[in-house]
C-alpha cells in the first residue's frame, strides 16, 4: 500500500537525496547546488536547492541560518516566477516560524504556502502546509479546531498512499488522544505509524512514533525500562541523521519518563541536559517545557519551596508568551502536584 518514503523538499538536481540523508550532507550538497545555480544564473534550480539548506539549517537547529536561507529561496522563486518554489519556501518558513514559538506567523505563512500551493496545483506543497497549519493548532492546544484537518490529511495521505505524510499525520491524532486520556487509542496510532515508518524507511518518522510509544507505555503501563528502550533505539537514528531538534524532545522525554518512575536525579540532569540542546536552538516551546520538567525534579530534591512557586510563576507568564493555550493547566498542575496550590485544572504535558 506505501511505497518508500521520499523526501519532496529536496529538489531539482537533489531529489537523488534520501529521506535518511544526514542533514550535515544535505546542508553540503544543497550548498553546493546552490552555488552552481546561482553562477549559471538558474534561478528556479537556485530557490529549490536554497530549500534544501533551508531545511537542513532549520532541522540542525541553526535558526539565523535557516531564516535567511528560506527568504533568499522564496526571492528567487519569485524572479523567476516558479509559484510552486515560492509556496516550499514559505512552508519552510513557516515551520521554522512554529519551531520558535512564532505561531501567528508560522500560521499565516503557511495559510500562504497552501494558497499558493493550489495555485501552482502542486498537491503535495499544498498538504505539507494544511499540515503544518494542523500541527501549529495541535501544539498550541487547540484540539477542536485542528482535529478534523488531520484527520482529512491523514484521509488523503492513505489514498496517496504516501508513507512519510501518513505517518505523520497519525502520530499528530495519536497526540491529540494522548494529551485528553485516550491512552489506547494513542498507542495504537503511534504503533501504526512505526510500522509504516518502518517498512517505507523513513527513519525520522519512526524515531518520534517511537518516543510517542515510549510516552504511553511510561504513562499508562509505568513500564520505565521498555520506554526508555523505545528511547535508546529513537535516539539513535536521531543521531545518524543529526536531527538536533528531535533529539532534544527525545531527551526531555527522558526526563519524563525518570521524573515519572521517581527518579529525580537522573531526571534532572537530563532535563538539564535537553534545556542546554533546546536553547542552543533557540527553541523557546522545548526550553520552557524542559525548565518546567527542572523545576520539578529540583522541588522534589528538596529545593525551597518559595524559589519553587516564583520560577513556576515566570514559567506560566513565558509558556503564555509562547502562546500555549493550554500553559496555565499545565503549570497548575505542576503546582498541585508538588503541593503548593490546591488542585487546579488538568492538561497533559508535552506535545512533540
Amino acid at each position: 500500500m506505501y511505497g518508500k518514503a521520499f523526501a519532496p523538499e529536496y529538489q531539482g538536481a537533489l531529489t537523488t537525496l534520501s529521506v535518511n540523508s544526514s542533514l550535515t550532507d544535505v546542508l553540503a550538497a544543497g550548498t553546493e547546488q546552490l552555488r552552481a545555480a546561482e553562477r549559471a544564473g538558474a534561478r528556479a534550480e537556485a530557490a529549490r536547492s536554497g530549500l534544501a539548506v533551508a531545511e537542513a539549517h532549520r532541522r540542525l537547529g541553526q535558526v539565523a541560518d535557516a531564516d535567511r536561507a528560506w527568504k533568499a529561496s522564496y526571492r528567487t522563486a519569485r524572479e523567476a516566477g516558479d509559484t510552486g518554489a515560492m509556496a516550499w519556501a514559505l512552508w519552510s518558513g513557516g515551520t521554522l516560524a512554529r519551531q520558535r514559538g512564532a505561531f501567528p506567523l508560522a500560521w499565516r505563512l503557511l495559510r500562504l504556502a497552501a494558497e499558493l500551493g493550489q495555485e501552482a496545483g502542486d498537491v503535495v506543497v499544498r498538504g505539507y502546509s494544511l499540515a503544518g497549519m494542523a500541527e501549529t493548532g495541535r501544539i498550541q492546544g487547540d484540539y477542536a479546531a485542528v482535529t478534523a484537518l488531520h484527520e482529512q490529511l491523514l484521509a488523503e495521505a492513505r489514498k496517496r498512499g504516501e508513507a512519510r505524510h501518513t505517518v505523520w499525520a497519525l502520530e499528530g491524532i495519536a497526540q491529540i488522544h494522548r494529551n485528553t486520556g485516550g491512552y489506547d487509542t494513542a498507542y495504537a496510532m503511534f504503533e501504526e505509524a512505526a510500522e509504516i515508518a518502518a517498512r517505507a524507511e523513513d527513519r525520522r518518522g519512526h524515531a518520534w512514533a517511537l518516543r510517542g510509544l515510549a510516552d504511553i507505555v511510561s504513562v499508562r503501563d509505568q513500564d520505565v525500562d521498555r520506554a526508555l528502550e523505545l528511547l535508546g533505539e529513537a535516539e539513535v537514528s536521531c543521531r545518524a541523521m543529526n536531527l538536533s531538534g528531535a533529539l532534544a524532545y527525545n531527551h526531555k522525554m527522558r526526563g519524563n519518563v525518570l521524573y515519572r518512575a521517581g527518579r529525580y536525579e537522573q531526571a534532572r540532569d537530563v532535563y538539564a541536559q535537553a534545556l542546554s540542546e533546546f536553547e542552543a536552538m533557540s527553541e523557546p516551546r522545548g526550553r520552557a517545557l524542559s525548565r518546567l520538567g527542572l523545576v520539578k525534579s529540583l522541588a522534589r530534591l528538596g529545593r525551597d519551596h518559595a524559589e519553587t512557586a516564583a520560577e513556576l510563576a515566570e514559567l506560566a507568564r513565558v509558556l503564555e508568551g509562547i502562546g500555549l493555550r493550554h500553559a496555565r493547566d499545565m503549570v497548575e498542575r505542576a503546582r498541585t502536584e508538588l503541593g503548593l496550590t490546591p488542585t487546579g485544572s488538568v492538561d497533559a504535558e508535552a506535545a512533540r
